[in-house]
């Protein structure tokens, strides 16, 4: 690995959980989530506020309490589960600076157990073991607040309350009790809601925390293959203001234990609107080592043959093919390889992703008494630029150069062939019209099926566009509720 540039760091030289200001200069990538966005997923709150009731554990309980006449009364609850689960609606509000406020209103649930009670006096001592019931009617208000934890976005939901419009503790099923379960049933019920509130309260804080953990591990599994990853782990605090959560990610590829660093990036909060719902801001910076990996991990190698190949040199040049050219591609068994020799380098501007690199070719025929063609060629001032956007879940790449060909770096050619000016004319000429065409139409299947292996054809994305600036791309798209993951997560979250 000591070829790898110095843009590879040690991880431990990266900055984290500094003030959004001054951790932007680390971030790599940044999400904006915008209130419409934040009204979609509300919707499916109450599918986790429902993992929170269900995967409550409710622990034993026991207590006492002296009732005048009938002496000292012990009581315990056990084996307490949950029933009959309804929510009615869930709303929510952004406060700038704070956090999150969601009320979820209209919970309806029953709670049955086993009730253990016995009371005595001087007259009687009586002891009981019976089933109950408890019919309750509960709002239930969570202020979240996001912070920085351990390098993630994590929630802390302790401003957590219920309100109890009802809460009925039946025995046996008894509505219609003597005075002494009345009274014995009217202060077992306080114990039985601070119960309910602290289980409640402590299962939300759970699920918010593993919901957060279930998104964040689902972007850097969407964000790695094979042997390169990403560290998307968080610089800052997410910002929240009454229109958006945004938060701020590391963007940092990790390849052969080695990972990337970004101590100059350029984003600023002012680069991005409030008009779509998601927007995902990504630095060249992130792009780079990508690349750097791709090309050590040999993916930049491509192989065309037969028929394919002879169909390729069939494309009208202004130049007429080399006759060695051709007694190539007439051979039985013509092959082209094509291959980076250099890292590729990119830039993003206004116009669109700019790419430069040494590429090489190789032509052979199969037969072995006739030798190879190799050559290799860098683009000088005729940069290949290239738009990318994604429609009906495919990514679609559009490339341009400048002008005509590049520089002919190196070459070596069969039978100790004369290069002439018309022969380096039609390689360069071949290789913007034939090469660079070739490559995008063998990026574009390739990339999208990439991107469907790691589920990005599982999102409803509504007219996504992808929007280049200096030094940094956006993409920003409105969405339909990615409801596979409410169902991927729901299943961990219980089992």
């Amino acid at each position: 690995m000591s070829s790898v540039p110095s843009l590879f760091l040690p991880l431990s030289l990266v900055h984290s959980c500094l003030e959004p200001a001054s951790a932007y200069r680390f971030t790599g990538a940044v999400c904006r989530l915008t209130y419409p966005a934040a009204v979609v997923l509300n919707e499916k709150t109450t599918k986790v506020i429902q993992a929170a009731f269900q995967h409550a554990k409710y622990p034993s309980i026991s207590n006492e309490k002296s009732i005048l006449f009938v002496g000292k009364v012990k009581y315990g609850l056990a084996n307490l589960e949950i029933h009959n689960l309804s929510i009615g609606r869930s709303e929510f509000e952004l406060i700038a600076g704070e956090g999150i406020e969601i009320a979820i209103s209209n919970v309806s649930a029953v709670f049955k157990g086993t009730i253990q009670y016995g009371y005595g006096s001087w007259l009687v001592n009586v002891g009981h073991s019976v089933d109950f019931e408890i019919d309750s009617h509960i709002d239930l208000g969570i202020n979240p607040k996001l912070y920085c934890g351990k390098g993630k976005v994590a929630a802390d939901t302790s401003d957590c309350y219920l309100t109890f419009h009802k809460l009925d503790l039946l025995l046996q099923g008894d509505r219609e009790p003597g005075w002494l379960k009345r009274l014995f049933t009217n202060f077992i019920t306080f114990t039985v809601k601070l119960v309910i509130k602290s289980q409640i309260c402590k299962e939300i804080n759970n699920v918010a925390n593993i919901l957060a953990d279930f998104i964040q591990e689902q972007a850097e599994q969407f964000l790695s293959d094979d042997d390169i990853s990403m560290d998307i782990g968080v610089t800052s605090a997410p910002v929240i203001t009454s229109n958006y959560i945004e938060s701020y990610h590391k963007g940092l590829a990790k390849y052969n234990n080695v990972t990337a660093v970004i101590n100059a990036s350029v984003f600023d909060p002012g680069q991005l609107t409030e008009d779509r719902m998601l927007y995902f801001w990504i630095s060249d910076e992130v792009f780079n080592p990508l690349i750097t990996a791709a090309h050590q991990d040999r993916r930049f190698v491509l192989n065309i043959s037969g028929l394919e190949l002879t169909e390729l040199f069939k494309t009208h040049l202004s130049t007429p093919i080399p006759e060695f050219l051709s007694q190539f591609l007439s051979s039985e068994e013509p092959v082209l390889r094509v291959w980076s020799v250099s890292v590729p380098h990119l830039w993003t501007t206004s116009m669109g992703t700019s790419v430069r690199a040494v590429a090489a070719a190789e032509l052979t025929s199969g037969a072995e008494d006739i030798p190879g063609l190799y050559f290799e060629m860098v683009t000088s001032d005729s940069n290949v630029v290239v738009t990318a956007s994604y429609a009906k879940k495919k990514l679609i790449l559009i490339a341009t150069t400048s002008h005509s060909g590049g520089t002919l770096l190196y070459f070596s050619f069969p039978y100790a062939l004369q290069m002439v000016e018309a022969h380096i004319k039609y390689l360069k000429e071949a290789v913007e019209k034939i090469g660079v065409p070739k490559v995008i139409s063998e990026l574009e299947p390739s990339l999208t099926a990439l991107l469907d292996k790691q589920g990005a054809n599982l999102f409803e994305l509504i007219e996504p566009q992808v929007v280049s600036q200096d030094g940094f791309v956006i993409i920003q798209t409105d969405f339909a509720f990615p409801h596979h993951l409410l169902v991927e997560f729901l299943r961990k979250t219980l089992e």
